[in-house]
This record gives C-alpha cells, sequence and structure tokens, in this order.
C-alpha cells in the first residue's frame, strides 16, 4: 500500500461573476476543459469561507488541461459584487506552448494584456512572460522559456 503524501497540491480556484463568460478564456484561449460543474446549492461550505453575502447565487466548474486533471476550479458568485484590490493577492502562472496565440485571443475578448517582460529562471534559462488580467480582474501570467536552452 503507498503511503499518502502529508501535502498535495490540489487546485486553484478563481471567483468570477458568470461562468460562461470566464470560460470563453480558460476554455476557448487557455485550453482548459470543464470536467465538472454543478448549480447554486445554498448549503454550500463556500459560502461562509468565501464570506458569500445574503442572495447570491453560486456555480461551480473545475477544469482540467491534458495529463493534468482538476487543476482548476472557478466559482460564480452571481447577484453579488466581486471585490477588486490592489496589488493583486494571487495568479495562477501557466507555462504556454504559443504566447502569441494566448495573447491575439486575449485582446480579442477584450481582456488586459499586460506588456511581455523578459522571464529569467532560478537556473539562468530566458524566456517570455505576459499578465493576462481576465473579465473578474483575476491575473493569469504566462510564460515560454524556448527548448533549445
Amino acid at each position: 500500500m503507498t503511503e499518502k503524501q502529508p501535502t498535495r497540491f490540489q487546485r486553484a480556484n478563481y471567483c468570477v461573476e458568470d461562468i460562461d463568460r470566464a470560460l470563453t478564456f480558460y476554455e476557448g484561449v487557455l485550453g482548459f476543459e470543464v470536467t465538472y460543474r454543478k448549480g447554486h446549492n445554498s448549503d454550500s461550505y463556500s459560502i461562509p469561507l468565501f464570506e458569500i453575502p445574503d442572495g447570491a447565487e453560486l456555480g461551480f466548474a473545475i477544469l482540467s488541461l491534458p495529463n493534468q486533471p482538476r487543476v482548476m476550479a472557478l466559482s460564480q458568485i452571481k447577484n453579488a459584487p466581486l471585490p477588486s484590490g490592489y496589488p493583486r493577492r494571487s495568479a495562477i502562472v501557466l507555462d504556454i506552448a504559443d504566447c502569441d496565440m494566448v495573447m491575439e485571443k486575449s485582446r480579442a475578448l477584450g481582456l488586459h494584456v499586460y506588456k511581455e517582460g523578459r522571464l529569467e529562471t532560478h537556473d539562468g534559462r530566458i524566456g517570455r512572460e505576459i499578465g493576462i488580467v481576465d473579465f473578474d480582474d483575476n491575473l493569469v501570467v504566462i510564460y515560454n522559456i524556448p527548448e533549445a536552452q
């Protein structure tokens, strides 16, 4: 029998106002696939955890990538404004094969795409990194390091 790890990262979660709109980016641009979706549940543990106000309607989607099951989730909170604050307190970071395509499709959706930056890794490899802000002010950082290094 295999011993269970003391800690295993399960998934990141972003709160969004509209899952369908958010999926135009996460599915349509970044290539995630919805592997589970659930509608409103008034007994959801997310209500006290996220301090969701009365009257808000919840939804939930779990997203996967090829060979990376259930690594991302979107929690929809309708009928309650999502606060934003700066500096941003979280981001997901994705290794992307075609950064130019992701930037182009993100701009076509009207998303804010930051000016590209130079990435230097802890082991000296050089690549590119780009920040993209989704419809709900969540930060996604994409990067690519060419293989020939």
